[in-house]
């Protein structure tokens, strides 16, 4: 018996006083995927985020757990801010040679046990706190930390190896990685603060030790998207390429900025009597940025990043006044964390662009130690920004110490100016 083809005239039927038409016909065209599903349905690329993003979270863990367990221990905040910062300087000298030994010998083959050193350090700390045990025990044990790799560089450079020809994708890619750092420096503080408060100081140590761990681990085991090592480059060092200084100058001050507007945001809310909600406030401002990231991630890239780079910093400046205009003419928090939501809108896109520009310039075989250093870059402007905008807020006023993240943000936007101008 002949088999019938399939039906692909509309079948009609009466429902009630109505004629309904149904169609057997397959749709055709349909929504195109967006540009995050595109990048995702790349092999392979699911897990190895997957395990950089449980690897990331403790990376705004770690300093909060620490000050909370050493000032809870010694009593002493002076202590544990001067540990944190040991810490932070051990950084800023280790972190760029683990990043040279990834690219020369792969990133599963350092990270892995680059980052158990780092965790046993984590672990001192913990138990010196725990023992009681000298002072200078503390800064020995969190300096030993200053070996964890860089995991946010480690999963850009894997998407700049499975993107190479495509800009486009590497764009979104590197949006969707901005949008991930600042989801985890949102929500690593408040986890540590939770679980050093709901349950004993050291649970949020042990927690993102745990977090580390099993992250690194389940991100170096994705070798198909490992991109390949360097061992014989004689590529120069990126702090020798053409357009680097300049740009790591723009890092420090960029870094300048947010280390401020996190001292001064608590300064302020502490002298209006809502010390507590200054997270929150500042969790804001980190979710505003999240989601311009995310945003700016969907857009097809205008122009090249050296073109865009001035415009995201000028956008930046521009919208840092209304912090400093909120503080100073009104004195009210809600519209202070309003101003801050509005602000960090643009700061998703200036380190996208800034990312996009160390990617560039980096020599080829090299690019993990380049991305580190820009993130020690940033760290040490954190570092001045926090230390000028304490002074400024605590010697002037609160509301005065919102100047100098725009300050901070005027003199990145003139160094790119100026590196602009000397280049054409």
């Amino acid at each position: 018996m002949p088999q019938s083809s399939p039906r692909k005239a509309p079948l009609y039927t009466v429902t009630a006083d109505a004629l309904v038409a149904v169609g057997f016909a397959a749709r055709r065209g349909g929504r195109p995927p967006g540009p995050y599903r595109r990048l995702f349905a790349r092999p392979g690329t699911r897990a190895f985020t997957a395990g950089n993003l449980v690897a990331r979270l403790p990376m705004g863990m770690f300093s909060v757990s620490a000050v909370v367990m050493i000032a809870g221990s010694r009593g002493s905040y002076a202590l544990a801010g001067a540990v944190t910062a040991t810490g932070l300087a051990a950084t800023a000298l280790v972190a760029p040679w683990i990043a040279r030994l990834v690219d020369r010998y792969g990133q599963a083959r350092i990270a892995v046990p680059a980052t158990l050193f780092a965790a046993l350090g984590s672990l001192a700390l913990l138990l010196c706190v725990r023992h009681g045990t000298p002072d200078w025990t503390l800064f020995a044990a969190y300096a030993a930390t200053a070996t964890t790799p860089n995991t946010g560089g480690m999963s850009r450079a894997r998407w700049a190896h499975l993107t190479k020809d495509a800009p486009e994708a590497l764009h979104t890619a590197n949006s969707f990685e901005q949008a991930a750092d600042e989801l985890c420096f949102m929500l690593g503080p408040v986890l540590a603060a939770f679980l050093c408060g709901a349950f004993f100081p050291e649970a949020g140590t042990l927690v993102g030790v745990v977090l580390l761990v099993t992250g690194v681990l389940v991100f170096a085991a994705q070798r198909s998207t490992e991109p390949p090592p360097h061992r014989r480059t004689t590529a120069r060092s990126p702090l020798r390429a053409a357009g680097m200084p300049p740009l790591l100058a723009v890092c420090l001050a960029t870094g300048a900025v947010f280390g401020a507007t996190e001292v001064v945001t608590i300064a302020f809310a502490d002298a209006h009597g809502h010390r507590a909600a200054a997270g929150v406030v500042l969790a804001l401002q980190a979710g505003g940025s999240c989601l311009a990231g995310l945003a700016f991630g969907a857009l097809k890239p205008s122009g090249p990043a050296e073109w865009r780079h001035p415009w995201c910093l000028a956008a930046m400046a521009a919208l840092l006044t209304l912090p400093l205009l909120a503080a100073a003419l009104t004195g009210s928090l809600l519209l202070l964390a309003a101003a801050l939501f509005v602000a960090g809108t643009a700061t998703a896109p200036t380190m996208i662009t800034t990312m996009a520009l160390v990617q560039e310039r980096t020599p080829e075989g090299r690019l993990n130690e380049g991305m580190t250093l820009a993130v020690t870059g940033l760290l040490g402007g954190i570092a001045c920004g926090s230390a000028t905008g304490g002074w400024v807020a605590e010697h002037a006023a609160p509301a005065a110490g919102f100047g100098v993240p725009v300050t901070a943000a005027a003199l990145a936007l003139l160094i790119a100016l100026a590196h602009q101008a000397l280049t054409e």
